[in-house]
């Protein structure tokens, strides 16, 4: 080989080694894009509160956008924070419709994506960070099912239908189900905010239809919380067990309270920590778990105080 062949050869390769940031090189995160679903609900809050409290803590700059439940809204302020130049977007889709367009839009902009809670379904994040919820929606049930004799008129009130958390939870409920046959669900309904009025709408119709039902199952505390409500206003002449999921903050204490009996607590703090970290070592090249799990835990008033001090 010439030696103008070696010396051209040698200066495609650094040209090739500038037009690809981050090639032979480490990158370190500066700025973190943080797109959230909706602020009103105490999960996403707690996410938030932790990614920005551990961001500054790493040094980062955080961007936080509130969609407000609203998908396309959500499309608009990810291409925002791509403009804005950001080193790695955390993302809690909005919904199911529309959840993969910020994800190929990040990931067309070069942008690691860490998906939380919510996965965007044909376009998944470089890593997924939720609580198992198959397993722990069937923990819940089997709590229910030994506490009412594995008998019972189950009413469910959904969250968003097709979300991730949605799906999963109505699949470890049916996993339970099928060992606990005399559970028996006599009404369902989806709930498009996970809010707690929806839980208490929702709650009502059912209870004005049959009042002879005995379990309602909330899939998050918000929906349980209205429920509640709904139970108390009915004033029943039997017991109504009333079962939620996420561990909210307010929640947890109308628990110790009695407001309502079961719930599991999911790990938000240490979630929100997960993200930032997992978004430091994407920006870096490193690799991370494409699939990050974590445990919640079967909380009732026997055991809801540690989690009201202090909220894993």
């Amino acid at each position: 080989m010439s030696h103008r062949r070696t010396v051209l050869l040698a200066a495609v390769a650094a040209a090739a080694l500038v037009a690809a940031p981050g090639l032979g090189q480490a990158k370190e995160a500066k700025k973190i894009g943080l797109a959230v679903a909706n602020l009103q609900a105490n999960f996403f809050n707690q996410i938030k509160q932790s990614v920005e409290a551990y961001g500054k803590e790493k040094g980062l700059e955080v961007i936080t956008v509130d969609a407000k439940g609203d998908a396309a809204t959500q499309v608009s302020q990810v291409q925002d924070l791509i403009t804005q130049n950001i080193d790695a977007l955390i993302y809690i889709p909005a919904g199911a419709t529309a959840a993969a367009v910020p994800v190929k839009a990040a990931k067309a902009a070069g942008i690691p994506v860490i998906n939380v809670d919510r996965n965007a379904d044909g376009a998944p994040g470089d890593t997924f960070i939720a609580t198992d919820s198959v397993a722990s929606a069937k923990q819940v049930g089997e709590w229910v099912c030994k506490q009412t004799g594995g008998t019972g008129k189950v009413a469910i009130i959904h969250g968003q239908k097709g979300t991730t958390p949605e799906v999963d939870r109505t699949k470890g409920w049916g996993e339970m189900n099928a060992a606990c046959p005399g559970l028996k669900t006599v009404a369902e309904q989806w709930s498009q905010m996970w809010a707690q009025d929806e839980g208490f709408k929702i709650a009502q119709d059912f209870l004005q239809a049959d009042p002879t039902i005995t379990v309602i199952w909330g899939q998050a505390d918000a929906l349980a919380l209205g429920a509640a409500q709904a139970v108390k206003v009915a004033n029943p002449d039997h017991k109504i067990l009333v079962a939620g999921f996420d561990g909210d903050t307010a929640a947890l204490v109308a628990l110790k309270n009695g407001v309502f009996d079961v719930t599991a607590t999911q790990k938000t703090q240490a979630m929100g920590r997960l993200a930032v970290d997992s978004a430091i070592a994407l920006v870096a090249g490193k690799d991370v778990p494409a699939l990050q799990l974590q445990t919640a835990t079967l909380t009732t008033k026997e055991n809801v105080e540690p989690f009201i001090e202090n909220h894993p």
